[in-house]
This record gives structure tokens, sequence and C-alpha cells, in this order.
């Protein structure tokens, strides 16, 4: 029996939410009115009962003080002069009775004649007579309950020779309280459909601003998009139209450093992040794409949207990224597109070799077939051979070795330094970051010299490890740098060359340095062009103490 009441009782709940809504606003409407409504009538039953009794004991005290009444009382009233005055006055102020006793409570006047000369009934008199008071009271006399103002008569020497008492019967008084009553109940039903219509007007607003989801929709949403965010390896920052941060993922925490427990949500964006631009975009609405900025020591790729809702910035989301994980796919992307380069160059090259060394032996000319043969294979194994004995690092040796090969298919001479040395690379320095270095300052060298002569495109590398510095100098025969451009080429986007493209690599340089407390030199070249000079200490305590920066 209890289950199946429970299962009807389950059926019979609204299922809706905007049903569920109305449901809960009417049942709020009435309760209010409800108890409003008994506190009126309460309020006003006390209210009217309050005034009557004040009015009858102002009566009272204007008949107590009548000259006449109280020098009637004195002679004991022959000429009933009482019942004429209070009959007279009884009319005028619209109250049920005006009754005067003597010191005795012997009636003198009352609007029944036959009742005058008996004695005032209620036992609501002593106090009149006795303390000389004037008071309002409740008392059932002979005309029925009534409301009462009750009042002594004094005469000239201040002694009580009588009251008086000016009566409303309580069937008058509820008869005025009933009028009011009535309008309220009149007004209820008004209010009620106030109500139902207030009530359907609100649900369907509310149902309106949540999309028109319902609660169990909203929290399967709500766990799907806490689900998503946290599977994104991109941080994720929403905020408000105030600014303050009403959404943020794990991964945000991780990449702008801040302590997992730490509580953010509510607080402005500014307090976390000082140097955020999410306030310009609430502020111009305008989206950022692929925009860098640097928080503490890590460069971050962000981009930025405003959330319009109805044509009004109701907020701004970002999702943001480290640099060098960037960096790193693209550096990979970049390695497979080099070797495939490299595999490119080569192949044609050798395939022009082949085919002359085929021709030098089909003509009979052995010995320069021979020749060419021992001059291909020697140098290029001189200069493995040499990269295995100075860099046995094999990343860096393999760069350098991917190096010489573009600048022969370029037609630029590269040259490498005999007396290079570069075997003591302490493991604490990332190899990617040498390879950012080296790699970004041969690729801006190759592109210096490659419009000058023919005979002039000569690059030079030179390095060595002797000391407590890794060095390493890079030599062009371009056309050099101006002395007043030498603080600008480390600018994101700064180029001196024509399209598009250019202006990372040297910045790439600098920020790397500056992670590794390195420095970089900029001066000319005995070659004619620029001259880069790259200084990055071996020693942890020694980069901490050495300062990055730009020398010209």
């Amino acid at each position: 029996m209890i289950t199946l009441t429970r299962h009807l009782f389950t059926r019979l709940q609204p299922r809706k939410l905007k049903t569920k809504l109305i449901l809960f606003i009417l049942g709020l409407v009435v309760l209010q009115i409800a108890v409003i409504g008994i506190i009126s009538i309460k309020t006003i039953s006390g209210i009217t009962e309050e005034q009557i009794g004040k009015r009858a004991m102002k009566v009272s005290q204007t008949v107590s003080l009548i000259p006449e009444i109280r020098e009637a009382l004195l002679i004991r009233d022959p000429d009933g002069r009482i019942q004429e005055i209070a009959d007279s006055i009884r009319k005028v102020t619209g109250a049920q009775f005006i009754v005067v006793g003597d010191h005795e409570a012997r009636r003198y006047a009352h609007p029944i004649r036959e009742r005058l000369g008996k004695f005032m009934v209620g036992g609501d008199s002593r106090r009149a007579l006795d303390k000389g008071d004037f008071y309002v009271s409740k008392a059932v006399g002979t005309m029925g309950p009534s409301i009462r103002g009750k009042g002594p008569i004094f005469d000239l020497e201040g002694n009580v020779i009588g009251l008086v008492s000016v009566g409303y019967l309580l069937k008058d008084v509820d008869t005025i309280i009933s009028r009011y009553q009535t309008s309220i109940l009149f007004t209820i039903p008004l209010l009620l459909m106030v109500g139902v219509v207030a009530a359907i007007i609100i649900a369907n607003r509310f149902k309106k601003a949540i999309l028109g989801l319902e609660p169990d929709e909203i929290a399967r949403l709500l766990r799907e998009r806490t689900a998503t965010l946290e599977t994104i390896r991109e941080g994720i920052i929403a905020v408000d139209a105030r600014g303050n941060i009403t959404t943020i993922n794990k991964a945000a925490f991780e990449t702008i450093g801040l302590d997992s427990g730490q509580e953010v949500i509510g607080k402005p964006i500014r307090q976390i992040l000082p140097q955020t631009m999410m306030m310009r975009i609430l502020k111009t609405g305008e989206s950022h794409f692929d925009r860098e900025i640097i928080i503490g020591e890590e460069v971050i790729v962000a981009n930025r949207i405003p959330i319009v809702s109805k044509g009004f910035i109701t907020g701004a989301v970002a999702s943001f990224r480290r640099k060098n994980e960037l960096d790193r796919l693209t550096k990979q992307l970049s390695q497979m597109e080099t070797y495939s380069e490299l595999l490119r160059i080569q192949t044609h090259e050798y395939s022009n070799k082949l085919y002359t060394i085929s021709g030098l032996v089909q003509i009979g000319h052995y010995q320069k077939a021979i020749d060419l043969i021992s001059s291909e294979t020697s140098g290029y194994q001189y200069l493995v051979t040499f990269l295995m004995e100075v860099v046995p690092d094999p990343i860096l040796a393999g760069l350098i070795l991917g190096k010489y090969s573009q600048a022969k298919e370029l037609h630029l001479d590269f040259k490498i330094d005999p007396d290079s040395s570069m075997s003591d690379i302490p493991e604490s320095i990332s190899r990617e970051r040498i390879v950012t270095i080296v790699g970004n300052m041969l690729d801006n060298a190759f592109d210096a010299v490659r419009n000058v002569e023919t005979s002039q495109r000569t690059v030079k590398l030179s390095m060595t490890d002797l000391g407590n510095d890794l060095v390493f100098e890079i030599d062009d025969a371009g056309d050099g740098i101006k002395e007043e451009d030498y603080e600008r080429i480390f600018e994101m986007g700064y180029t001196t060359k024509n399209g598009e493209g250019f202006g990372t690599g040297l910045y790439l340089v600098d920020h790397v340095l500056k992670k590794l407390n390195g420095s970089i030199n900029v001066s000319k070249s005995e070659l004619g062009g620029a001259a880069f000079t790259v200084i990055i200490p071996k020693q942890e305590k020694n980069r901490n103490e050495f300062g990055s920066g730009i020398n010209s």
C-alpha cells in the first residue's frame, strides 16, 4: 500500500520545470495572501475598536465637563435636564448610549427612560468613581456587549460626584469591521489572478533564459562541459562582463603556474594575470588569435574571443598554450621536412654526379671519373669525420651536417672553423635549445648571403667550449646590419627582408638565450657582413649570475 501510494504521488508530481515554477510561485502567492489577509483583518479589527474606544472616551470627557450636568447632579436633577443634554449629544456623536450616574452609579441619563434611577451594570464603573480615571473598557450592559468610554464628573472642589459612560455596541462595531473585511476578501481573487499571470510570465522568461533546458539536462551539460575542459590540453579561462573569472580548467593552472588548490573563481582576472588583455576584449569586442604573451619565464600563445549575447558582450574566453610546446611540434614537422629536403637535394645532386661519372666511363676517361668520385667522397667524408671528433653530440652534429647539405644546394660556401671544439656540452643544457639557437642563426646567415655575388656567398661557423662558456660565432658575407638596427633585430616581427614569414628567428634566439642566461653580441664581420657571437654559461651557478643581453 505504501509503495503504491508513493508511486502514485511520484506520477502526480509535475515533471516539467515550467510547471513546477508556476505551482511553486502560486503556492507562495497564496501563502503570502493568506498571511497578509489574516494580519490585515486582525489589524483592522484592532484599529477600529481602538479608534471607537478613543472616540467614546473623548465624548465622555466632553460630557463630564458640561457645567449644567455637574450642577444638575448636585441637586439630583429634579427637571430631567441631564437626560435632555445626554440625548442631544448622543444623536450628534452617533453613540449607542450615553449614561450619566451619580457617585453611587445611579442613572440620571439613559437611552431607555424606564431604566432611569436604576444602578449602572457591567461592573466597570468603580475605577472612575474610586480613582477618578478616564478609560476604555469592554463590558456587557443592559443593551448588550459594548465598547465604553468611562470618566468621572468632578465638582468645583475636585470631588467625584458622578460618572459618564459613552458606549458603542459591539454588534455595530462588528458591522463596521465586516465592511473592511469584505473589501479585503474581494481584493484576494484579484491578487490571485495577478499572481497566476506573474507566475506564468516568470516561468516563461526563466525557461527562455536557460534555453528551454530541464534541470537534469543542465546538470548533464555541466558535467560534460567540465569533463571536456579537463581533457583539453590547452589552458581555458572565461570571465564575465566585469572581468571576474567564471571558468578555469586544470591545464590553465599548470600553464600560468597557479597552485591547483588556489580559489580563483569569482576573482578579477587582473588579480591573477596582471598583463591580461581580456579587459580590452570586453571593452572593444575584437578577437585576438595567436598572440604571444610572457607569463613568468614562459612565452604563451593565446587566443581570445568575446562572448556576445543579444548584441551585448557578456564575457570573454581565452585559450592558451606554452609556445615551446608549439615549437616542439613545429620543430618535429620541420625536421621531417628537412630530412625530406635533404634526401631530395642529395638525390638530385648525386643523380647529376652519377650521370657525369657514367658519361666519363662511356667515353673512356676512367681517371677523371675516379678523381670525381674521390673529390666527392673525400669532402663529405672529411666533414663527417671532423664533426664526429669535434662535435660528439649527435643532435648538434646532425644539424650542422644538414645545414652543410642545404648550403651546397643553395650554392653557398659554408665553412666550419677547423679549430672548433664542442665536446663539453653539459647535460643540464637542453640540446633542443642549442639547436634552436644555432639553426636559426645559420638560417639567418644563409638568407643574408643569397643575394650577393656567387663568389662571396660565404658563411663561417666557429665553436669553442674552452673555459666556462659555450661560444658560437657565425659570420656572413652579406650586406651587414646597420648599427641603429642592432637592438631592433631581436624584436618579434622585425625584419629587413621583403615578404612574409620573417622576423621570428632572432627573436627566438634571444628568448632562448634569456632562459639560459646567455648573451648574443652583434658586430661587423671580417667577411663584410654581420657577425653574431653567442655565449652560454656551462655551469648552472654561472647561468644564474650571468645576465642576458645584447651588445653591439
